[in-house]
């Protein structure tokens, strides 16, 4: 620790006494200076051992030293150091009873003692408690390495930071969930503090900030009390080289870092950024190998693809996947692209829907695989990847924002980072094909994977409000968290593209519907009225009734209300008269007009049928 008041004192070789203060001698001492000066203030920057002679004091004076050393004591300065000897044999009374009334640390410094020899001494033991501060982080840094790349990992790293640092330590992937905490009791301290570490995550990286502070919590290796536990001082570190995050590093402490303390917590971070940060052939590697794998399984070959997976996708081939399709709607596609790319390169060109299942499959280093299993690595050292490498521009979320700004959000990233971090945590193996303005990804059946996307979808929906929004072409642009999701019943390997047609259907009902995830087992289900709300279809219904439109607006007939009724009873002339309060011959007249109108023949029920649906795209564009 740095040099104080009581080291000084103690040295042998300065001979100091105390004169006053004597129950504040152990405040730390950043400096020694000298300064004769009536108000040497204006020079001080806190923390000072002020040495005097009072060659140009009224030290005699009370009214003036009690003014003296009250400024001395706003400015920061942790004890005063008087020269007897020198102009005054002794302390002067009036100075003595200014320190003790304001509790200064007043020092006698004898005349063989020169003020250099104090100055030396406070320097050396600074230059001292430095060495040792480094000496400790180089320690810390080599047990830290250790730990990181034995059998336990992260968890053991943060075992050893935590007694580093004398507090307690998590860890949380990419998805902002604790997924490591040291000790075992960390993890619920560390668990409230999910809104901080979200805001974190919605800076640029590298970013930090402090919660907290104060109190003597989290500085033992007992649990503390609940209600002394949110006292102590948090800082929150992200993890990754770029301006995404990759996770989070938590290092609760009774009090601020000293020297030694923060060696570690950076060296902490920087082996957990390693550990995130895979290198750029790995991930140019998993990405071609992934890229087969998806190539073979759309193409009608399950046991090739089985084959080229091996260790790292076997697993997922094993049992019945889901298939998942996600992609940011029209307009707001342009926005998470233009918010993920730096502003001076062009977004890509989108690809036709047609395309898109055999360019994600064959596209190799273009197209990014991101995979996630137990054993392998990524976002969360140890517990599985939490990136998309070779995402491109749309899952490197953030790289054109101002620094300092919160980055824009990008759903497809998020997206990625929840599922692959809820199959870490499983030890799940999970295949993310980014492709262009969409995410694919394989996932287990009735896994966390899954799941986690429902969950994810459940809490978008809520904070939007509403359960369904329609997006049809005249929808206002998407917000941040604007997203639809289709998903596939379960398959396996030989049902790879059928099951991708699956989410498509899906993914297209979704975003007919205004909701963010629709499964293939729910296309089905409710009406499908909502499906006619497209422009195409409304530009057909238009075209096909305009002239029934027209022959009403001169004022000959009420044609267009007339078929409705009629059609509603199932071509029931009496039922339909009553209803529109006309007789039924009138009816008739009015169905024989509709025919020659239009040139088609209500007995066909085809023509009725169009008709019909005609009717309710029609009246569905006017109600919104």
């Amino acid at each position: 620790m740095p040099p104080t008041l009581a080291s000084l004192v103690r040295h042998p070789g300065l001979k100091l006494s105390v004169l006053a203060g004597e129950d504040r001698l152990e405040t730390p001492v950043r400096w020694a200076h000298v300064s004769e000066l009536a108000d040497p203030v204006p020079y001080m920057d806190g923390g000072e051992l002020l040495l005097i002679t009072a060659m140009q004091l009224k030290a005699e004076d009370p009214d003036e030293m009690s003014r003296y050393v009250r400024r001395l004591v706003g400015a920061g300065v942790v004890g005063l150091g008087f020269a007897l000897g020198v102009k005054y044999d002794e302390v002067p009374p009036a100075l003595a009873e200014a320190a003790k009334e304001v509790g200064l640390p007043l020092l006698g410094v004898p005349r063989r003692t020169p003020f250099i020899a104090i100055s030396k001494a406070v320097s050396a033991a600074i230059a001292a408690d430095q060495y040792r501060a480094v000496t400790a982080g180089f320690e810390a840094q080599r047990e830290l390495t250790r730990a990181a790349i034995g059998a336990d990992g992260p968890a053991a790293l943060l075992a050893r930071l935590a007694s580093h640092v004398d507090g307690w330590a998590a860890l949380y992937d990419a998805s902002g969930s604790v997924v490591a905490a040291a000790p075992d009791w960390a993890a619920r301290r560390a668990a409230r503090l999910v809104t901080d570490v979200e805001r974190l995550r919605s800076r640029p990286g590298p970013a930090s900030i402090v919660v907290g502070g104060g109190g003597g919590a989290g500085a033992t290796g007992a649990e503390p009390a609940e209600d002394t536990a949110v006292a102590d001082r948090v800082e929150l570190q992200s993890l990754g080289t770029g301006r995404r995050t990759r996770g989070v590093l938590a290092v609760g402490t009774g009090a601020p870092l000293g020297t030694a303390e923060r060696y570690a917590v950076h060296s902490a971070v920087a082996l957990l950024t390693l550990t995130t940060e895979r290198s750029r052939a790995l991930r140019e590697a998993e990405q071609r190998l992934g890229a087969a794998v998806l190539r073979m399984l759309l193409a009608g070959e399950p046991d090739h693809a089985r084959a080229v997976a091996g260790r790292l996708y076997g697993g997922l081939l094993d049992a019945p996947f889901r298939m998942l399709v996600a992609e940011v709607p029209s307009g707001g596609a342009h926005q998470a692209r233009m918010a993920s790319s730096p502003a001076d390169e062009a977004p890509a060109p989108a690809q036709a829907p047609a395309e898109r299942p055999a360019d994600a499959a064959t596209a190799g280093t273009g197209t990014g695989i991101g995979r996630s299993t137990g054993s392998g690595t990524g976002a969360v050292p140890g517990a599985g990847p939490g990136t998309v490498p070779g995402a491109g521009a749309t899952m490197a979320a953030g790289a054109g924002a101002a620094v300092g700004e919160p980055e824009p959000a990008d759903p497809l990233a998020t997206l990625a980072d929840t599922m692959e971090a809820a199959a870490a945590r499983t030890g799940e193996s999970v295949l993310v094909v980014p492709d262009g303005e969409r995410l694919i990804v394989l996932a287990p059946d009735g896994g966390s994977a899954v799941e986690a996307c429902a969950e994810h979808a459940r809490a978008v929906e809520s904070r939007r409000g509403t359960k369904a929004r329609p997006r049809g072409r005249g929808a206002a642009a998407p917000h941040g968290d604007e997203l639809v999701i289709g998903l596939s019943a379960p398959a396996g390997p030989i049902a790879a593209a059928a099951a991708y047609r699956q989410a498509e259907q899906a993914l297209s009902v979704a975003r007919r519907r205004g909701r963010m995830l629709v499964e293939h087992e729910q296309v089905a289900a409710g009406s499908v009225l909502p499906l006619l709300a497209d422009d195409a279809v409304r530009a057909f219904a238009d075209g096909m009734l305009r002239a029934l439109y027209e022959h009403d607006a001169t004022g000959r007939g009420d044609l267009v209300a007339s078929l409705r009724a009629w059609l509603s009873r199932h071509g029931q002339w009496d039922a339909a008269a009553a209803d529109l309060g006309v007789h039924r011959h009138t009816l008739r007249y009015r169905m024989r007009r509709v025919e020659e109108i239009l040139g088609r023949s209500l007995d066909d029920p085809d023509v009725r049928m169009e008709l019909w649906l005609a009717l309710k795209a029609t009246a569905s564009c006017t109600s919104t």
